[in-house]
């Protein structure tokens, strides 16, 4: 099986025109956006009440509601000292990542569904207290407030608690509340900033009319209904992955259809086909993606997400339904024994605007060895709190050679311009998979290297059903058309990135690491790489970055354009089983 694309966006001649068009024409539409006629334009027919009491799958935070009431609040990774009864809204925020989530109302769900039951009517109406705050500070349209790193999740949030929030509100906080809710989901829709989001913005803007009663809610679910048709068609592939190519996203995406199917099965309103066949779809593929410790593999700008929120988007489904091994369409393998499980990332990043938060991570795996996760990517994602250098190569559990990667995301005017693309890279992953009662056997190969040293890298795994044993070969060759002889010797490493959990120590013969899980099982790495370390290395978690290692391979790559580095990983107590149930 062969994946490619037509060319990835390697900064062409035409690029820095296009980046300049895009800038003006988003300077234009911001100026656009803050004028009081465009405010006009969002008005429609009144709301009335509301209709349906959509629901959250998302878990929420047990202990917001106690945090907010005592006068703190916590997001991401921050606190802001405010006091009982303090306005966020004008203090300064501890960071930006703390604003963007303070301006997503990620506090809301918290408060709307406490924890201790005690604490129900205080925190509906702290709840409401900080949103009419909102509504006086931020009304007039900001492209921060109102843009679209806040606006789509600040109105999903707000939909699903607008049925509690209108028990307790007065008459003209209602109207004033509902009205704000139905403009905002009018200004989503609007928003066209790529299609990597565009299917999110319009389901949360149809949950807002599956919400909402009155004359105004009518035309805008009709219209939102319609563009979440179109946008899910665009978005979703058959396998249920996603054209950004990230598990978490589908995931997301998956939680927020699960609440627009919940508000519209209240209503007693039909759905678009496409959203029960999308719903079918994305849970198929979160099972999936959804690895030993019950989280997902964190690939191409996606992070592996909390359990409990993985179990939620599922929750629905048969759990005894068989998990497919290949998603053809999205791009990736899956490989699981009893104890061992992995995913690998077998296709080109996604490519042009669906590219915003790809990673250049060819060939990168994940692996879990029963409930513990071991290898691990980095796990970069949009809301993470470090630099892009994290959707470079060498931050995934892959090879690299050199100084370089295999693709950058665009910098500085370019992507001012068209965004943070990924450009370059791999154009063509090529996977051949075998499997029997005995074991399964993957071959990868990909031309990531190609343009820049020639080399293609080739990945080959095995694991073995019987001895729970998973056996991996590294090879670099030369490229089919490698350019001038080769003059020099280029270095490679394989990363092997390790979940925070995972206590490592190199072996006596400084050759084999020793491994062991929260769990404290033990797995042996044994290789045969020239050079063996354990260095250091950073992984994201809830956008948040903790300390890890990574255990590193490297060599020189000969003059003929060959190396080749096999490893395995095996428990280390061996031990002898039937092989499990297909």
């Amino acid at each position: 099986m062969s994946e490619r694309r037509p060319g990835v966006e390697a900064q062409p001649l035409l690029a820095p025109a296009a980046a300049a068009l895009a800038r003006l024409r988003s300077l234009a539409a911001s100026e656009w956006r803050q004028s009081r006629l465009y405010r006009w334009t969002l008005r429609g027919p009144p709301v009335d009440g509301v209709a349906a009491a959509p629901r959250d799958y998302r878990p929420a935070d047990p202990e917001t509601a106690r945090m907010i009431l005592s006068g703190r609040m916590m997001l991401a990774g921050e606190t802001l000292e405010m006091g009982q009864g303090g306005d966020p809204w004008d203090t300064a925020s501890p960071s930006r990542a703390f604003a963007v989530a303070l301006h997503r109302f990620d506090w809301l769900p918290g408060l709307i569904q406490p924890s201790d039951p005690r604490l129900g009517s205080k925190a509906t109406e702290e709840a409401l207290r900080l949103s009419l705050d909102w509504l006086e500070l931020f009304s007039p349209i900001t492209p921060f407030a109102w843009g679209a790193e806040t606006l789509e999740r600040r109105v999903y949030n707000l939909a699903c608690a607008a049925p509690r929030l209108v028990e307790i509100a007065s008459e003209f906080e209602q109207r004033r509340l509902l009205e704000s809710l139905a403009e905002q989901a009018r200004r989503l829709m609007r928003l066209d900033d790529g299609p990597a989001r565009a299917a999110e913005r319009s389901v949360v803007s149809a949950l807002v009319g599956a919400t909402l009663g009155g004359k105004g809610a009518k035309p805008l679910l009709a219209r939102a209904l319609a563009l979440t048709d179109r946008t899910l068609r665009a978005a979703v592939l058959p396998d249920g992955g996603l054209k950004t190519r990230s598990p978490e996203q589908a995931m997301e995406l998956l939680l927020d259809l699960l609440t627009l199917d919940d508000a519209l099965h209240q209503r007693r309103l039909p759905a678009p086909e496409s959203v029960a066949r999308t719903l079918d779809r994305l849970t198929a593929a979160v099972r999936f993606f959804t690895l030993g410790d019950g989280r997902l593999g964190a690939f191409q700008g996606g992070e592996s997400a909390n359990a409990a929120r993985v179990a939620s988007a599922v929750a629905h489904d048969d759990p005894s339904a068989r998990v497919y091994g290949f998603a053809p369409q999205s791009g990736y393998h899956r490989m699981g024994g009893r104890q061992i499980q992995l995913l690998v990332d077998a296709a080109p990043p996604a490519e042009g605007p669906w590219s915003i938060a790809a990673c250049a991570q060819p060939l990168a795996l994940e692996i879990s060895c029963g409930g513990d996760r071991m290898i691990v990517n980095a796990g970069w994602s949009p809301g993470a709190q470090g630099p892009q250098a994290f959707r470079l190569t060498d931050a995934g559990s892959t090879a690299s050679v050199g100084e370089g990667s295999a693709g950058a995301p665009l910098s500085g005017f370019l992507a001012a311009g068209l965004g943070a693309r990924l450009a370059g890279g791999a154009q063509r992953v090529d996977s051949r998979r075998h499997e029997d009662e005995t074991g399964v056997w993957l071959e990868l190969t990909h031309d990531g290297w190609a343009a820049s040293h020639g080399l293609l890298h080739e990945r080959r795994l095995y694991l073995d059903f019987r001895s729970e044993e998973l056996r991996g070969e590294d090879r670099f060759m030369p490229a089919p058309k490698a350019a001038a002889p080769r003059r020099r010797l280029d270095p490679f490493v394989l990363h092997f990135h390790l979940h925070q959990d995972v206590q490592a120590s190199l072996a006596r013969d400084k050759r084999s690491v020793l491994i062991r899980g929260a769990s404290n099982r033990g797995w042996w790495f044994r290789n045969d790489a020239p050079d063996v370390s354990l260095d250091a290395s950073v992984r994201f978690d809830a956008g948040l970055p903790h300390r890890t290692r990574q255990i590193t391979l490297s060599g020189n790559i000969g003059l003929d354009g060959s190396a080749r580095v096999r490893w395995k990983l095996t428990p280390v107590e061996s031990f002898e089983q039937p092989p499990p149930s297909r």
